[in-house]
């Protein structure tokens, strides 16, 4: 399976004229467990194309006593809104960034240190390994249930209409947008950029005004929210990989029969496997894309930047806040030191 980004435009476009999306919803109330899955990416992303595979074949096997319906998009609100309902009970499921679960689960960000995942093979090394145990066992902690399988976002990469990010003194002095997470201002702090934390909704004409210099975010994001009109620059310098936790309220798990349960979660793990394929295909495609676009690509390397972090304290910080325990975890997944 290929999704084109013709293909993710034309059917976010129809999403929001259809609103929520899920397969057998007309036989919802046949259901003996109707349960509600958001999320905050557009209905043809690969995570809500697998999602709703997953569903169906809940519904199939579990002779229609599990109907789930997916609310794509933001629809049930934002991340923080969303976290919030999950605990409570308003929704039975969500997909959420480990970098924004650590506004509750601290340690959850410990996957999203900058340069530690040299590529792709050592991130699902780790995140189904040891560091993905580690880290579940946290969110476990905060009474909620994740599944074993973490879904892919993509490595995030920095986008700029002052020229190419090739080395580190590159971003001295550059104004970058970010999210509003501290491990993202602390690692640009760090490279002595001006981190501004400024809502997704505002990023392009924050470019375009030139209130920043550029952002960061995966391929995917780059393409479809257009920054290729105001960035001429693409610089791959893979400074984070950031990922989906399949989260569920523990109150409605557990009203789950064992059984159900595990075709539930051997469902949803199975969808987020073909979902790291089909990112892996999807970015491929949108690197040559953007520079039909216009965008100029060059490639950064990690060692100078992730050098860079090291003399200036960054992974000394953030070994102090995680824990020895968390940090040599870490360290152990990614096959080097970081401190």
């Amino acid at each position: 399976m290929t999704i084109s980004r013709r293909t993710l435009l034309q059917a976010t476009a129809a999403a929001s004229a259809i609103g929520t999306f899920h397969i057998g919803r007309a036989n919802a109330q046949a259901a003996e467990f109707t349960y509600k899955y958001a999320n905050n990416l557009p209905v043809a992303h690969p995570m809500n194309t697998r999602a709703n595979e997953a569903v169906a074949k809940i519904k199939e096997e579990t002779k229609g006593r599990v109907d789930i319906q997916i609310f794509p998009n933001n629809q049930l609100g934002s991340d923080t809104d969303m976290l919030s309902q999950v605990r409570s009970g308003g929704v039975e499921f969500f997909t959420l960034s480990p970098l924004i679960l650590s506004t509750l689960v601290a340690n959850a960000s410990l996957s999203g240190i900058g340069f530690a995942f040299p590529n792709y093979d050592a991130v699902w090394k780790a995140m189904d390994g040891e560091l993905g145990a580690y880290v579940r066992g946290q969110i476990n902690k905060a009474n909620l249930v994740v599944m074993d399988k973490i879904w892919d976002n993509g490595f995030r990469q920095i986008t700029s209409s002052r020229g190419p990010v090739a080395t580190p003194d590159d971003l001295k002095g550059f104004k970058i947008r970010v999210p509003v997470s501290p491990l993202w201002t602390s690692m640009f702090t760090a490279f002595q950029s001006a981190p501004a934390s400024i809502n997704f909704a505002e990023v392009y004409t924050a470019l375009q005004t030139k209130i920043v210099d550029g952002q960061e975010n995966p391929l995917a994001i780059i393409a479809t929210a257009k920054l290729f009109e105001v960035q001429k620059y693409l610089s791959l310098t893979n400074h984070m990989w950031d990922g989906f936790w399949f989260l569920a309220n523990r109150r409605a798990w557990e009203k789950l029969p064992e059984d159900l349960r595990a075709i539930v979660a051997k469902n949803i793990n199975a969808a987020a496997v073909l979902e790291r394929e089909d990112v892996a295909k999807l970015n491929a495609g949108l690197q040559g894309e953007l520079v039909s676009k216009g965008m100029v690509v060059n490639e950064a390397k990690a060692d100078a930047f992730r050098d860079a972090l090291r003399k200036a304290g960054f992974y000394a910080e953030w070994k102090k806040k995680y824990g020895d325990e968390a940090w040599g975890i870490l360290e152990k997944a990614v096959g080097s030191s970081l401190s």
